[in-house]
C-alpha cells in the first residue's frame, strides 16, 4: 500500500473527482481529511466508505475562498493526524454562457473559487510542510480548459490557466524544500458537475442533451466518457515515490482530447 498512515487532505472532496481521489487514498491505507463546501451528506457518506475499508477519515467544512477556512482546514488535519503529507486541490466550479453575455458575478464566481482558492490552500500547505521540515506533494485539479479553447466556459477556463501558471511558479518557489507541485487536467468527466453544464450548453446552443454527450465523446479519441476513477490513478501517481521527480508538470487525463504538452 503506496500511501499507508500518509496524512491526506482534499477540497471538494465529497463528490465527483474529489470522492474518487478520496477513497482512492483510502484504499491504499492513506488517513484522509475531506473538504467540502455544501454537501455535508456526501462528505460523510465518502468518510464512512473509506472507514469501512479499514483506513481513517474525516469531513470537514471549508470555504476555500476564505483564507482563514484555509488555515483551518489543514489546522484540523494537523490536528487528526499530527501532520500532512499529501494536499489534493479539488474545489472547483463552473457556470456556462457566451462571453458577451457573461456577468461579472460569474467571472468572480470561477475565479475565486478555482484560482483564489487554490492559491490560499497551497499558501497554507506550502506554510505547513516548511513547519514539518519540508517534503510533501501537492496535486492541483486544473482542466483540458486550460489548454484548449472551451467554448462557453471563457471565465472558467481562464481560471484554470490561472491555476497552471500559478502551480508552475510555486513548484520552482519550493523545489529547494523537496515539495512537488503538479497539476491534473481532465477531460469530460462523468460527473454532476458534467451533468448541470450538459444542461446547460443544451439550453445555450439549442441542442438536445444527447447531441452534447454525442459531442464530447467524439471528441476523445479513447471513444467514451471519462470516469473520476482515470483522474484519481493519475493523482495518485504524482503523489507517490514514483513521481518523486515530477514537479511543475500539467498531466493531461482526458482520453486524448488534448494531447499538447
Amino acid at each position: 500500500m503506496r500511501f499507508k498512515d500518509k496524512a491526506v487532505v482534499v477540497t471538494g472532496g465529497g463528490k465527483g473527482i474529489g470522492r474518487a481521489v478520496s477513497l482512492a487514498f483510502g484504499s491504499e491505507g492513506a488517513r484522509v481529511l475531506i473538504g467540502f463546501s455544501s454537501d455535508e451528506r456526501a462528505a460523510a457518506e465518502t468518510a464512512e466508505d473509506i472507514r469501512k475499508s479499514g483506513a481513517e477519515a474525516a469531513a470537514c467544512r471549508v470555504d476555500v475562498t476564505r483564507k482563514s477556512e484555509c488555515e483551518a482546514f489543514v489546522d484540523m488535519a494537523v490536528e487528526l493526524f499530527g501532520r500532512i503529507d499529501i494536499c489534493v486541490n479539488n474545489a472547483g466550479v463552473s457556470t456556462m454562457n457566451w462571453v458577451v453575455d457573461l456577468t461579472e458575478e460569474e467571472w468572480d464566481f470561477n475565479m475565486d473559487v478555482n484560482a483564489k482558492g487554490v492559491f490560499l490552500s497551497c499558501q497554507k500547505e506550502v506554510k505547513q510542510f516548511l513547519s514539518q521540515g519540508g517534503g510533501g506533494r501537492i496535486v492541483n485539479v486544473a482542466s483540458i480548459a486550460a489548454k484548449r479553447p472551451a467554448m462557453l466556459l471563457a471565465h472558467y477556463a481562464a481560471s484554470k490557466y490561472a491555476v497552471l501558471g500559478f502551480s508552475k511558479t510555486l513548484a520552482q518557489e519550493v523545489a529547494q524544500h523537496g515539495i512537488t507541485v503538479n497539476c491534473v487536467c481532465p477531460g469530460f468527466v462523468r460527473t454532476a458537475m458534467q451533468e448541470r453544464e450538459v444542461g446547460w450548453e443544451a439550453k445555450l446552443r439549442g441542442l438536445s442533451r444527447e447531441k452534447v454527450l454525442e459531442e464530447y465523446i467524439s471528441a476523445t479519441p479513447l471513444g467514451r466518457l471519462e470516469e473520476p476513477e482515470d483522474v484519481a490513478s493519475v493523482v495518485l501517481f504524482l503523489a507517490s515515490d514514483d513521481a518523486g521527480f515530477m514537479t511543475g508538470q500539467a498531466i493531461n487525463v482526458a482520453g486524448g482530447t488534448e494531447m499538447a504538452v
